[in-house]
């Protein structure tokens, strides 16, 4: 089955909260890293969704997703993706929101051809970008940009980064 016919996998369910973060990732093969992130996210209690869009085959899906994401009250949009990983540079070009890009390794390259495309962003158009497959990462920086305007989350974030010292723990 092509990743275009199957149905966005979302998150928050029926009746929560309208999502803070969008997680979009390139092809279905990709969500068992990105739901790192999601993990993350609902960790700190953060609304989030999550959805398969790819910039090469649904490239008008992308733009109505980025173009639309800050009236549906999104603070910011991580992407995953792996070889050329256009996903977070085209959700860039098309909102305010920031943007954090996950590299992910996929190719015969481990990821470091998502890497290349994903921190080498022309002037205008930035995107943060994490390590590859640096989703958990990437959920904790969009919780620490949420976070600005936020002092419970803040709060959260403060009592995590201290409890680093004992090692990560997901």
């Amino acid at each position: 089955m092509s990743d275009e016919s199957q149905e966005p996998r979302r998150w928050p369910r029926d009746g929560d909260a309208s999502p803070l973060v969008g997680v979009l990732c390139g092809s279905t093969s990709d969500l068992p890293v990105m739901e790192q992130a999601t993990a993350i996210l609902e960790r700190f209690g953060i609304p989030h969704e999550i959805s398969v869009i790819s910039a090469h085959r649904n490239p008008d899906l992308v733009d109505e997703y980025a173009r639309t994401a800050r009236e549906r009250g999104m603070a910011c949009i991580i992407c995953g993706a792996g070889m050329a990983n256009h996903l977070a540079g085209a959700v860039a070009a098309r909102t305010v929101l920031p943007v954090i890009g996950v590299p992910l390794a996929g190719s015969k390259l481990g990821g470091v051809d998502a890497l290349y495309s994903t921190v080498q962003m022309p002037k205008g158009v930035p995107v943060a970008t994490v390590a590859i497959d640096g989703a958990v990462n990437a959920a904790i920086l969009a919780a620490q940009i949420i976070a600005v305007g936020d002092p419970d989350l803040r709060a959260k974030l403060h009592e995590f980064k201290d409890s680093l010292a004992e090692g990560f723990r997901p």
